[in-house]
This record gives C-alpha cells, structure tokens and sequence, in this order.
C-alpha cells in the first residue's frame, strides 16, 4: 500500500522497508524474532535393492520383468547380475580371475537381456548391471537361505540377516 492510500491513524512501522526500532520495542515489551527450533526429520528409509541373476533363460528373463515391474511399483533400483563362473584350467585354482573378455561378452549379454525386458516393460531408469563372481553371488544368496553375512567396510560392519515372518495375529474371540 502506497502513502497515499494510507489513513492517518496507521502506524508508521507496518510501512514496508521501515527498520524496527529496538527502543520502540523494548517500550512496548516485544521481543526480536527468536529462532524456531524444528524437529529433527526422521531419516527416510532406503529405497529397497532388487538382485536378478540373469542367465538367458526364459525364467530368468521372466523374474527381471516381474522385478522390473516390481521396482516402479515400489520405487526401487534393480539390479541385473551375470554370474561368471571360475575357469578351471589355471595353474592356481580358486586364485585366478575371469578373463576380461568373459566379462566384456557377459555384460554384452546382459544388457542385451536388460533391453529386451525394458522394451517389454516400458520400465526405465531403474536397473543397474553388473558381472559377479562365483563366490560372490553364492555369499549374496546365501545369506537369503539363512546364513549370515557380515559386510564390512571402511564405514564399519553390518550384519545381515533375512527379516524373520512376523507371527500371525492373534484374534480374540467375541466376549473375550
């Protein structure tokens, strides 16, 4: 509101871009803006990981569409696996590391497998790929039967374990 609009009654300090007087409102008994305490937001939990062994085989490819469909409908990243097995033939078993071109031509294959399943889905932008090893993977599920998994990193150590079923609820009988 302009100067001209105003009536005569109103109050100098309500004009915008006026300074507060600190006298004034020691006067009249107001206190300065004092800073909101907030509460703490609660974390927000992680989206959830989806891991797809893909193989090639028709059942594989259905679990990625299913998992595909899945991650959409929760939000979630996918996260397409090749396993590479050991090759056998070298002088140190268990030692060696799969050739680099094993693992150029599996994750060829697997993000071959991954665009078909994106074509069929309509789902994009949700699916991460990657070539594991043997034992890797073999730990990863694993720890899905049962076993327990500690990962350990330069962050600390987390132990991981399946969620255990929760116990059905108990119902009451009526007049109970």
């Amino acid at each position: 509101m302009d100067d001209t609009h105003r009536f005569t009654d109103e109050p100098d300090q309500d004009l915008p871009g006026t300074p507060a007087d600190p006298a004034v409102d020691h006067q009249r008994g107001d206190r300065g803006v004092e800073p909101m305490r907030l509460t703490p937001l609660l974390p927000r939990r992680q989206s959830p990981w989806l891991l797809v062994d893909v193989d090639g085989s028709p059942a594989a490819h259905g679990a990625l569409v299913w998992a595909l469909r899945e991650a959409a409908r929760r939000e979630a990243t996918v996260v397409a696996v090749w396993v590479v097995d050991d090759e056998g033939d070298d002088a140190l078993p268990g030692v060696s590391r799969p050739g680099r071109r094993a693992g150029a031509v599996a994750l060829e294959r697997l993000e071959a497998q991954v665009l078909r399943a994106i074509a069929e889905t309509g789902v994009s932008g949700r699916v991460r790929t990657a070539v594991l090893e043997r034992p890797v993977f073999e730990a990863l599920t694993s720890a899905t039967r049962g076993a327990d998994l500690v990962v350990v990193s330069g962050r600390g150590k987390t132990l991981l374990r399946p969620a255990v079923p929760r116990q059905p609820a108990r119902r009451l009988a009526r007049g109970a």
